[in-house]
């Protein structure tokens, strides 16, 4: 079996999908994307099309090593999204010429089901306690919401207090027992990360995903362990090597490396095994699309230390099409009593519906993130 193909599609609401055909008609779809950057993504991947043509796809770890270490500068979001698509694709392509689920060809499943959480609110915490019950009331058993505005390095308290009120009201309205986790999505600096998981502690909650950059962890370290918060970090790192001071910090406690930002598969579950070895628990970030929450379940299939998924069904970004509108069969994504089964089909288990991505690519999209600047002028974390 040889690569002959690698073709790209743009398609609303802010994905890119990979096709990957071979010479005896086994298709391999990826997703590799990274928000508001999709154009620069696909570019990387025609780049790294050149090496990949002619080449056999079931020599994955090979293909991932070349494709890595070859082109001599490594690393950063744009390559390893690039590769990330390609390594989903092939692990598709394997599964399906031997009739298997991905994650059988990576030691089999430890579990048959994992727990997922949805999205409620939007880019600016607002109100969100009606959506969340509402979600509860759809079978979640846990949600995730945005906690702050945009926050300078030491801001008022009424910043706090909105925060602290928003999630409050959250956890009125679902009760003791639903997981809540409050993203700060990186637009926290270190003071008031200090003072709102400070304030935040009565409230119970699941997890605070990034309280602060990633970048900014080592000033952090005290901080974040002496909160009883479990605390997430990780969608920003893209493979073992910027894991590695991360999970060993003893700051973090749940890491979020996403499959389609984090080189494949592949890389992925090298992260996750890292990551269990420091008894640091795997939630696979993913607010992208069907083909990336495909590969995250095949991941969490495996690995001992994945605890819950992130999915986008009905997430803010969602508004011309939403998670199950390009697959075959939507079913493969039912989500029951607060959990999702594993896929259990060839490859990555889900049909993509070919015709229906060429349709929608053919509009395409330009998504850009919001840009947001302080009272004071200067620019904020969005």
């Amino acid at each position: 079996m040889k690569i002959t193909s690698l073709t790209t599609y743009a398609v609303p609401p802010r994905w890119l999908f990979l096709k990957i055909e071979t010479d005896d008609g086994t298709v391999g779809w990826g997703e590799p994307v990274l928000e508001g950057r999709a154009a620069t993504v696909a570019t990387a991947v025609e780049e790294m099309s050149d090496y990949l043509i002619g080449k056999d796809p079931t020599q994955i770890e090979d293909l991932w090593n070349v494709l890595y270490r070859g082109g001599f500068y490594r690393g950063g979001g744009f390559h390893m999204s690039a590769l990330a698509g390609i390594d989903q694709a092939l692990w598709d392509i394997k599964g399906k010429a031997l009739g298997v689920p991905a994650y059988e060809l990576l030691g089999g499943k430890v579990r048959d089901r994992i727990k997922v959480y949805s999205w409620v609110g939007g880019d600016r915490p607002a109100e969100t306690a009606a959506a969340a019950r509402d979600v509860v009331d759809r079978g979640f058993t846990a949600v995730k919401l945005l906690g702050t505005e945009e926050l300078q390095y030491v801001d008022g308290w009424d910043k706090v207090d909105r925060c602290v009120s928003n999630v409050a009201g959250v956890r009125e309205a679902v009760g003791p027992d639903v997981g809540i986790a409050v993203d700060f999505h990186g637009r926290v600096h270190k003071p008031m990360a200090k003072v709102l998981l400070r304030e935040l502690e009565p409230l119970h909650l699941m997890f605070v995903e990034e309280p602060v950059l990633s970048e900014h962890l080592d000033s952090c370290v005290d901080v974040l362990r002496q909160s009883p918060i479990p605390i997430a970090l990780g969608e920003r790192l893209y493979s073992r090597w910027d894991f590695k001071s991360v999970v060993s910090s003893g700051a973090v406690d749940i890491i979020q490396p996403d499959p389609s930002h984090c080189g494949g598969i592949t890389e992925a579950r090298k992260i996750a095994h890292l990551a269990e070895a420091y008894d640091v628990a795997l939630a696979p970030h993913c607010p992208l699309g069907p083909i990336a929450l495909a590969a995250c379940l095949q991941i969490d299939a495996g690995c001992y230390n994945a605890v819950i998924q992130e999915q986008s069904l009905g997430i803010q970004y969602n508004t011309t099409n939403d998670l199950l509108d390009y697959l075959v069969d939507p079913s493969v994504f039912t989500y029951r009593d607060g959990f999702v089964t594993i896929p259990s089909g060839p490859g990555l288990g889900i049909e993509i519906n070919e015709e229906y991505v060429a349709e929608r690519a053919a509009e395409g999209h330009r998504w850009r993130n919001p840009l947001w600047r302080h009272a004071d002028g200067s620019v904020a974390e969005w």
